[in-house]
Parts: structure tokens; sequence; C-alpha cells
């Protein structure tokens, strides 16, 4: 694993780079969510097992998270982060990228995959609906934004992840549903493990 520092406007980002066996045909840029970090039992697992199915996977932590901080900034300020974090490591990294993370990672990779190149999205735990809010307060217009530009997008969920589950979000895409990969996996908004999430990511994009 290589560790690569770049500089932010906010901050200092960290990206954790493993390294793909051979030669890669693509990288899995992912960040973390809102209230964790890149140590959340998927994106371990992902880290572990898709190198040797020929990805890289790079790992981001925000420069609000190397700061210390234990609250993320709101949502403007992750997306000005994201565009200085690609740029600055786009290098390092294969040429094809498929921008991704869990919770409000996946929200910044849904939101910028059009924009920044991308070629797919992978969205962990995507937060639907926050808990106790109405249909009102729904976030499937940002999942909504790569299916509209055309790009493969895979959700992986818990079955009781309760921002929604895969039932919830398969309905909230509505017509554009058999465009976009719905997995489930077992547990809540932070799953129960890892193993079930890295086996559907490896399903759909080996």
């Amino acid at each position: 694993m290589v560790e690569l520092e770049t500089p932010t406007a906010q901050g200092p980002a960290r990206v954790h780079l493993h390294e793909a066996t051979g030669t890669p045909f693509g990288t899995l840029l992912l960040t973390h969510g809102a209230g964790g970090g890149i140590g959340a039992k998927d994106l371990s697992a992902i880290a572990t097992r898709l190198p040797d199915a020929g990805w890289q996977v790079a790992l981001v932590e925000m420069p609000w998270r190397v700061a210390g901080k234990k609250v993320a900034p709101m949502p403007p300020k992750l997306d000005a982060a994201w565009r200085e974090i690609v740029a600055g490591v786009r290098d390092s990294l294969a040429e094809r990228v498929v921008f991704g993370g869990r919770s409000a990672g996946a929200r910044v990779a849904c939101r910028l995959a059009a924009e920044l190149g991308a070629e797919g999205v992978l969205a962990l735990s995507f937060p639907l609906v926050p808990p106790g809010k109405g249909p009102d307060k729904s976030r499937i217009h940002e999942l909504l934004l790569p299916v509209e530009a055309g790009l493969p997008v895979q959700v992986v969920q818990g079955a009781k992840d309760p921002f929604g589950s895969p039932d919830d979000v398969r309905a909230a895409l509505g017509d554009r549903a058999a465009d976009v990969r719905v997995d489930e996996a077992p547990g809540t908004h932070s799953f129960t493990g890892g193993g079930a999430v890295a086996d559907a990511v490896l399903a759909h994009w080996t």
C-alpha cells in the first residue's frame, strides 16, 4: 500500500493506494462517509479483495478527516475538495476510474462522476432519505445524475438500512431502476461485515 498526500484549500487529503495484481484495468476511487473513515468494513474488504481481480483501489481520507474533525462539512465543501483530490492524484491512477464511497462519500461520487470524467459509480449505503424524514428529503436526484449521464451505477445497500432498503432505492429510481444494479448486503447502514459487499462489487465490476 502506498500513501499519498495531496493538498486542497481545506487542508491535505490522504489517498491510500492498493495496487492491482498485474496490469490494472481500472481504479476504484472511494471515500468514506460523514461519520467514519476508510477503516469501514466494506471499504477495507474492497481494498483487500479487488486488487487480486485487477483493480487498483484508492481509499481517500477527506481533508476534514485528516484534520481530526468529527463532523463533515456541507456538500459544497466536500465537492470542492473532491475536485482537487482527483486532479492531484489523477496521474497515479489507472486510465479508467470509477468513483465511489459509502454514504456521504457515495453522494459526492454521484454528484461529480460525470463532471470529472469517471467511468462509473459505486454507491455503498446510499443515504436515500434521512431516518424520520419524509420523501421530500430524498436524495434520489443525486443518484440519478450519473445514470442520466449514461454511466454504469451499482448500489450496495444494507438489507435493514434505516436510510432506505434496497427495495426503497429501486422504488425511488422509478423507470430508471433497470439502469442501476442494486445489491443487498446483510446489516444496516454500516453493514454486518465487508465480505458480502466485496462479493457484490466483484460480481459487477469484474
